[in-house]
């Protein structure tokens, strides 16, 4: 298998699975579930209706909920029905984290963010056919209802000792911080959610990360309860890497799905640096490869690891889906050219400035020497330093060696920027006013 082009693979259901619900025990996507017989023959009958749900705490989503916006997905092929759920109401609460009570938002960030996770979800699921998929947003129908009606209705069928001994809950009563009733009462609005949409559209299934499991049980009881019917859910596992280390995170940022918190080439270059130990791991969760080909990543994983192939096309089916064809290609246009192995001046400006970002960088002047550049972007640490590498032929500037001390930098690439390279592997940007 050669290193692979720019074809992704087709968005399908694997033919080598009899049951969707067996691909995605296959591909690690259920950590917790409700009865698994029973979901297995709900899945593989009818179209069902099931849902996620999103709430907006930033301005954008992230790889975590990437997993479940793909979940979605692979169900939506096998002929169900998505409701992508956008948490206008639960987003002005949060749902309590471990450690701390979060910091409310403002009702017209929280509305902007609506929109914005809205844009978002929508670009992984199909409107279209007898299954198309819909959005909701749950402050359609928390809005009218008022505290009473909200104790009456709802608040009756939960019991504060389950609620106690949810994760989630009972980490914050054991923490100096407490928590609030505000957060305390996160459980059961999301629960509410589900009894919602079970009446509106016969929502029967909610899918979800592990660690929501206790908001995820809170519909399926309360729907027991106030309904007398039995509903499922599916917690997906929280991914991480096989040193341990928290996934989704590179050097301390989180990897955003919009293009303008993380560049389509950072994301790149993340997926790029995966672990061989985890890499078939991701290609399993973010790609549609099939299977057949996943296994034969695998074994090119065992025997030639150096030509990392696995991690190229894991990264390229993931940021192709995020961000598109078009995009794709214009990252690893940059990527190749920024290390050797094409033509600088033909890249996209845009798409080199976002990856001149990620590298050591320094804003210049025209006419700036190139041996304080290379002390500004930290190549070297000295003038000395820097004519010392010149003399030596270590230095290229915009892909040509630099053989003159006395040379300066013009910003000659697309985009009025300059690319400096000591060595073969040490690179910087220079953005050239």
């Amino acid at each position: 298998m050669s290193t692979p082009d720019l074809t992704t693979a087709p968005q399908a259901i694997d033919p080598a699975f009899e049951n969707v619900w067996d691909e995605l025990v296959w591909r690690g996507l259920v950590h917790v579930s409700t009865d698994q017989e029973a979901l297995r023959a709900l899945l593989a009958g009818d179209p069902i209706t099931y849902y996620c749900g999103f709430d907006p705490t930033a301005a954008s989503l992230h790889l975590g909920n990437l997993v479940q916006l793909l979940t979605l997905r692979r169900i939506q092929l096998a002929g169900h029905k998505p409701l992508g759920l956008v948490g206008g109401s639960t987003g002005l609460i949060g749902d309590p984290r471990p450690t701390a009570e979060r910091t409310l938002n403002t009702r017209e960030t929280v509305e902007d963010w609506v929109g914005r996770l809205r844009a978002q979800v929508e670009r992984y699921l199909s409107f279209e056919g007898e299954n198309a998929a819909r959005i909701v947003n749950n402050l359609d129908w928390t809005a009218p209802l008022s505290a009473i009606d909200f104790l009456r209705e709802i608040g009756k069928y939960f019991r504060v000792g389950t609620m106690l001994k949810k994760d989630a809950v009972a980490a914050r009563l054991n923490s100096d911080e407490g928590i609030s009733y505000t957060e305390f009462s996160y459980q059961i609005l999301q629960g509410m959610d589900f009894l919602e949409l079970y009446r509106q559209y016969d929502c029967v299934l909610q899918t979800g990360g592990s660690d929501q499991w206790g908001n995820l049980t809170s519909g399926t009881e309360l729907i027991r309860r106030a309904e007398g019917a039995s509903v499922h859910a599916i917690g997906t596992p929280l991914i991480t890497n096989s040193d341990g280390t928290k996934f989704g995170k590179s050097e301390g940022n989180a990897i955003w799905l919009d293009a303008d918190m993380c560049s389509p080439y950072r994301m790149y270059q993340f997926w790029l640096s995966t672990a061989d130990s985890d890499v078939i791991e991701r290609l399993k969760v973010f790609t549609f490869l099939t299977r057949s080909e996943i296994e034969e990543y695998a074994e090119l994983v065992a025997v030639e690891p150096f030509r990392r192939a696995a991690q190229k096309r894991l990264a390229l089916e993931v940021v192709a889906t995020v961000h598109g064809v078009e995009a794709t290609a214009a990252v690893i246009a940059a990527s190749e050219a920024l290390f050797g192995q094409g033509d600088l001046t033909t890249l996209d400006a845009e798409t080199l400035r976002t990856a001149l970002e990620e590298l050591p960088n320094a804003t210049v002047g025209v006419g700036t020497p190139v041996v304080e550049a290379l002390v500004s972007t930290g190549l070297v640490s000295s003038l000395s330093e820097a004519r010392r590498a010149i003399t030596q032929g270590g230095v290229t500037l915009d892909g040509e060696r630099v053989d003159d001390e006395t040379a300066t930098v013009h910003g000659t690439l697309p985009g009025g920027v300059s690319v400096l390279r000591r060595g073969k592997k040490t690179l910087a940007g220079l953005f050239v006013d």
